[in-house]
């Protein structure tokens, strides 16, 4: 993926950076670029992105500038990001968005914290003393 802030997109026109990331990425990987704008969305696909991440855009904003890429460009995928909540989730499901990404089901889980012990065939383990 080619974010916003990531340097392969900051200079070069989309293009540029698409083909580069094709260069490097075997024909098994898509190439995605995080676009803010219909524009920007427009150039990547037209550049050759496989998938375009429309990040921060409210749904009154997703849905026209995913169908209008989609008139455009039916090949290319549509990811939806930022903000989104299993609360408003429904407001950015549409048939023009291909994928909706929450980052709050990650960021927002608690940590779990477990080890894992590893033993020689036929060895014993230590005492040890438990934590509670």
């Amino acid at each position: 993926m080619c974010p916003s802030r990531h340097p392969l997109s900051l200079s070069p026109p989309a293009w540029q950076a698409v083909r580069r990331a094709q260069q490097v990425a075997n024909f098994t990987l898509k190439v995605e670029v995080e676009c803010s704008s219909l524009q920007e969305a427009l150039e990547a696909a037209e550049a050759g992105a496989d998938l375009v991440l429309l990040d921060n855009f409210r749904p009154e904003e997703l849905h026209p500038t995913a169908e209008a890429l989609k008139a455009r460009f039916p090949r290319v995928g549509v990811e939806a990001s930022g903000g989104i909540t299993l609360g408003n989730l429904p407001q950015f499901c549409g048939p023009h968005v291909d994928v909706i990404s929450l980052g709050m089901l990650t960021q927002a889980a608690p940590a779990l914290d477990f080890s894992l012990k590893l033993f020689a065939e036929g060895a014993t383990p230590a005492p040890h003393a438990r934590r509670s």
